[in-house]
């Protein structure tokens, strides 16, 4: 099987065609004109992860901007953004504070990204 993606490491936005087996595997990785093209087009057919972004509740009402600071695997964005639903976010924390350690055992992080206010 074939599968096609754009590269979304850096803005060339390059063209991959990745073979895959019957069991799956990566077989083969071509279009990519860097390395770092190739690693993404493995992890992205055998292991997708996603940077979730959203927004948390303010303890007194309002919300703050949230986001993972890495990626965790894609099948885990829903359950993490409603973990993010149900937390309260102090209403001065400071950008970066964290919300959520170690989110559903990825060992990522869920922080602010602006400084909370009500």
């Amino acid at each position: 099987m074939i599968r096609e993606l754009t590269c979304i490491v850096c803005p060339k936005g390059c063209q991959l065609k990745v073979e895959l087996g019957e069991d799956k595997k990566v077989l083969s990785v071509e279009g990519h004109t860097c390395k770092r093209g190739e690693t993404y087009a493995v992890t992205e057919c055998t292991a997708p992860k996603r940077v979730v972004t959203s927004t948390a509740p303010l303890a007194g009402g309002g919300v703050v901007p949230v986001k993972t600071n890495g990626s965790i695997p894609k099948e885990l964005m829903f359950e993490c953004v409603e973990l993010i639903n149900k937390v309260r976010v102090a209403p001065d924390a400071p950008i970066g504070t964290v919300v959520i350690a170690d989110v559903l055992g990825t060992g990522v992080d869920v922080v602010t990204t602006r400084n909370a206010k009500i």
